[in-house]
Parts: C-alpha cells; structure tokens; sequence
C-alpha cells in the first residue's frame, strides 16, 4: 500500500500543476539581440488567463532597479495581455533580466526573462530592417503580389539582418502550396545580412480576387510560430478578360463609381459609394473581398443593367483597422475590361 506521506506530495504536485496551466505564455524568455549603450530595450511577452476566474496579479518584481515592468493588474476570464519588461542598458556586454509574476493563478511565482548584449557602438538598421522578429531583423512584414494572371511567376525579396550572437538558419514556415521560399544565404552567421525569395506559382491559386495566407519567418527549422514572427501574404489573381465578347467593342458594360476613397473615423465611420453601369450590357461583379477586418460592407445588387445603380455601403471597427499591417481597402473582381479589378482605398484618421 502507497504510503500517505508520498499520496499527499503526489497530490500537492497535481495541484501544483493545475494551477499552472491557468497562466499561460507564449514565450517566457526573450532574445532582443543587440542594443546601445545607455540605450534602452523592451521585451514583450504575450500572455493569456486560461482560469475561468478573473487573474489578480499582486506584484510583478524585477530582478534590479535597472529595469522596469510594465503590465496589467487584473485580466479576465480567458483574457490575452502583455507584461514589458525595460532593460536601461547602462552596462556594456551581455545581459539578463527577469521579471516575477505573482497572482492567484500560481502557488509559486511565473518568471519571464529578456536577454541580450549592450554594445558601445551599434549600427542602425531601423531603415532597412524596421521589422524586429526576435533578433532576426527584416525589411518587410506584410507581403502583397498585386495584378497577377494565371501563368505568373512573380518574386518578392525579403531583406534580413541576423543581429543577434548565433548563427541562424532562416525559413519560412506554413507557406501555402503556391508559394516557394529560398534563404540565401542558407546559414546567416551573426551581424551578417541575407534574403528570402518568395516565388508565387499562380497556377496553384484556385480563385479569381484576393487570396490571404499568413506564413511564419523562423529563425530555424522546428522553431514555434507566433504573432512576433507572422507575415501576412496578400494574393491579386485577376481574371482573363482577353476572351470577353465586347471588349473590341462599345457594347461591354462600363462602370462609374462616385468614389475611389473614403476618408473615415471614429465618429464617422459609415459612408457610401455609388456604382453605376453606363455600359450598353450587363455589369457583374464576381468576386467582392476586403484586404483587412474591421470593414463591412453592404451591397445590394452584383449585377447592373446598363444605366442602373446601386449604393455599396461601407462601415468600420477603427480598433481593429489600426491593427491591420496592410493598407484598408475593399477589392472587386468585375466583367469590365477596362475595371477588372477595382480597388476602393479606406483611409482612417
């Protein structure tokens, strides 16, 4: 028989292990790679309360004065948020730094740690490689192959910079069967520069308007993918309209908008364009999509007669379109030849 001493442990471990379940966390230890002196560096961890309880952190405690903490104090059920954690850099060489969490959602306190290197001199990159995807620095977070036609072969190159002190071997992951990434260099040493090619095989995209796939730049093969690393791929495929009846002719249908933008915000966040076929033959739009969330529209009619109208109605989320990394922007796929694609621009202020 199972003594009562070891039943009570393995029971306290049980608990133990329960309870930490209920603060989940994307990434406990964070690489910001190279830094200047006295220039300070901030890690962002993503969290999320996994409790059916509201999460109440008591205290969140640095491991020095040098660095600060910033973050919630009550999160809700089944809520994601974000703690900083600020590094002063006012010591050369390596470094690491490590917040406590403490709340009721663990017995013991959850640590997340930021690490990296203090230099004297650093070199600038913000221009070339704005995006920082945890020590891999990129030129682009949001890829757009716009006006495509089936048989294309379009390539986007993607700018990287390894700022970080280990080699690297970057890929692309949960790229979609039209796409093909090569990395060249295959290993990027440390402070040394490379690019992805990313080569769109049209063939392999199976409708006509917009495609939207995101896939993850990783440092190296395996790696998890996560919201710091995704790079939205945006896809235009634009119908064959070589073979359309009028297009040689006056008789193709003719569309007229009233607007080709919208100027939008948060107190006005409703507005409407008129579409008008001033074509001699029926107008249809076949495909209408929005490159971003936080856009509805409402469109009574996809098919005009000639001298017809209809009002598209368009309205926003602000919130969410100041998230979007692309441009907003509504896309229609018509039967005009001269308008096969339309595109009306949202600009948010």
């Amino acid at each position: 028989m199972m003594k009562k001493t070891t039943i009570t442990a393995l029971l306290c471990l049980a608990a133990l292990a329960a309870s930490a379940q209920k603060l989940s966390i994307n990434k406990a230890t964070i690489d910001v790679g190279k830094t200047g002196f006295c220039v300070p560096v901030t890690a962002t961890f993503e969290l999320r309360n996994k409790s059916t309880k509201k999460l109440v952190i008591s205290d969140l405690k640095t491991d020095c004065g040098c660095t600060t903490v910033d973050g919630p104090r009550t999160v809700g059920a089944g809520d994601r948020f974000t703690i900083s954690l600020t590094y002063d850099a006012r010591l050369l060489g390596h470094f690491s730094k490590q917040v406590a969490i403490y709340s009721n959602a663990t017995n013991e306190p959850v640590y997340l740690k930021m690490r990296g290197v203090v230099l004297e001199d650093v070199v600038d990159y913000s221009q070339r490689y704005p995006y920082d995807m945890g020590g891999l620095l990129a030129s682009a977070n949001n890829i757009e192959f716009d006006d495509v036609k089936k048989g294309e072969h379009p390539e986007i190159e993607i700018n990287l910079m390894n700022n970080t002190d280990t080699e690297m071997t970057p890929n692309m992951l949960h790229l979609p069967n039209y796409l093909h990434a090569l990395a060249m260099p295959e290993k990027l040493e440390p402070n040394r520069s490379g690019k992805i090619i990313l080569t769109l095989n049209s063939e392999d995209v199976h409708q006509y308007g917009l495609t939207q796939r995101s896939i993850y730049l990783a440092k190296k093969l395996g790696e998890r993918i996560s919201s710091e690393t995704e790079i939205p791929v945006s896809v235009v495929l634009l119908p064959d309209m070589s073979n359309f009846d009028g297009i040689n002719s006056d008789q193709a249908p003719r569309l007229e908008l009233s607007a080709e933008t919208l100027n939008l915000d948060a107190h006005h966040k409703n507005g409407t364009i008129i579409l008008t076929n001033n074509g001699k033959s029926t107008f249809k739009i076949s495909s209408l999509q929005m490159f971003t969330g936080g856009i509805k529209v409402k469109l009574p009619k996809r098919e005009l007669q000639p001298g017809e109208s209809t009002k598209l109605r368009v309205s926003i989320i602000p919130k969410q379109i100041r998230k979007a990394r692309s441009k907003p922007r509504i896309l229609m796929i018509t039967n005009d030849p001269n308008h096969a694609k339309v595109v009306i621009t949202i600009n948010v202020e």
